[in-house]
């Protein structure tokens, strides 16, 4: 392969990113069209791309989606250019993910129902995109009590000096301390907003948005504009339990929505913790219902960092474990991959006959995450090797 089909290669795939992540915008767009019929269009289709220019009796082949819905997509489609849309939509929004993009957060996508659109503000990490750096959600009630507030700072404040990255919803309450204890010991965090991405709320934490913005991340479904609305605070608690590995649960009561997101995590396959209290504070019943219902018990901070080291590491590949046969293979090019420039082939060399997950070429090559995922992307769009559930990947 020469290097001039090498660089057509790369801007063909550019341009055919360009138009599926329009599609994506564009289908955000259309009334009765939500996350899981997307997942369900795309894996139909192949791509939104197929699924828009689709006839309406093909539509109605996708589970949950009849002939009332395919009438209005045909309605709807009919009025939207998916490109002029997606250059209109950058001069109010210009950051924000689909799907479609390399920088989406992994964890996030492997769910069931990722959102469409993630707009974002403040510094994007590739470590943390690609789920490298282990994320921690902290959630609570808005109306902690002191229990409450010292074990949140206590815990988040251990857990950011390890290396931990800490979610929250920037909500009143537990979501503030954990955010600013994490911000107080100088490492990043990730707030999910239930409003659009340029609105702060409640308004008292107008301060605590610019810092995180500073120093971390606001992540958003919703463009900018959005006004606070009650449905959608429920609904942002999926990205928070999404962006994670592990979900704890400070403080809540019987009732509170900080609850919904530990079931959310549980049903993802995400490990939930709880810290105990006694049962005359009704605003920790909840976390001892959830205690009871066998969620992790949190008892100190060196005891939730043994647990959380105990969480699968996302399978690494021991590097001398390679019989002298597979190291000819793993190391030893076909001629045509031999062409590759310099960068990719090295890559190639770090994947072995067998999957191999990202942060073990990443710990192989002893380069940046941001390289190395940028290198497996051409050379997957090259068909030279296949991305597997699990952020895994493997040689064709």
């Amino acid at each position: 392969m020469g290097v001039d089909n090498f660089s057509k290669g790369t801007a063909d795939h550019e341009n055919n990113h360009l138009k599926e992540r329009s599609y994506w915008l564009a289908w955000s767009k259309i009334p009765g069209i939500g996350p899981v019929l997307l997942r369900r269009l795309e894996q139909q289709f192949g791509t939104l791309g197929a699924a828009w220019v689709s006839p309406a009796r093909e539509l109605q082949e996708v589970e949950g989606l009849g002939q009332q819905l395919s009438v209005r997509i045909q309605e709807n489609r009919s009025t939207i250019d998916p490109q002029k849309f997606l250059e209109e939509h950058l001069i109010k929004n210009p950051h924000f993910w689909t799907p479609a993009d390399p920088d989406y957060p992994r964890l996030l996508l492997e769910t069931p129902n990722p959102p469409p659109v993630l707009y974002y503000r403040g510094k994007p990490n590739s470590l943390e995109s690609q789920g490298i750096t282990p994320a921690i959600a902290i959630v609570g009630t808005r109306d902690p009590s002191p229990h409450g507030k010292k074990w949140t700072k206590r815990i988040v404040t251990a857990l950011a000096k390890r290396g931990f990255l800490i979610v929250s919803g920037m909500a009143a309450g537990i979501d503030t301390e954990a955010h600013r204890a994490c911000l107080e010991v100088g490492q990043r965090t990730i707030a999910v907003l239930g409003t659009g991405i340029d609105i702060a709320y409640p308004p008292r934490n107008q301060g605590l948005y610019r810092d995180i913005v500073k120093q971390g991340l606001v992540v958003s479904e919703y463009p900018q504009g959005t006004a606070p609305d009650r449905p959608h605070f429920p609904q942002r608690n999926r990205i928070i339990a999404g962006l994670c590995r592990a979900v704890l649960v400070m403080e809540a009561p019987i009732k509170s929505v900080a609850l919904i997101t530990a079931y959310i995590a549980n049903e993802y396959n995400r490990d939930v913790y709880a810290l105990p209290d006694s049962p005359d504070n009704i605003k920790g019943l909840g976390c001892l219902s959830l205690l009871s219902k066998g969620a992790h018990l949190i008892t100190g901070e060196e005891d939730l960092l043994a647990m959380l080291g105990e969480l699968p590491s996302l399978d690494l590949q021991p590097q001398n474990s390679l019989s002298q046969n597979q190291q000819e293979l793993f190391t030893t090019p076909p001629p045509a991959i031999a062409k590759l420039p310099p960068n990719l082939l090295k890559v190639w060399q770090a994947i072995p006959p067998e999957p191999i997950t990202l942060d073990a070429i990443v710990q192989a090559m002893q380069t940046s995450a941001a390289e190395v995922a940028g290198a497996l992307l051409q050379l997957e769009l090259l068909g030279l090797i296949t991305q597997l559930p699990g952020m895994r990947y493997q040689r064709n």
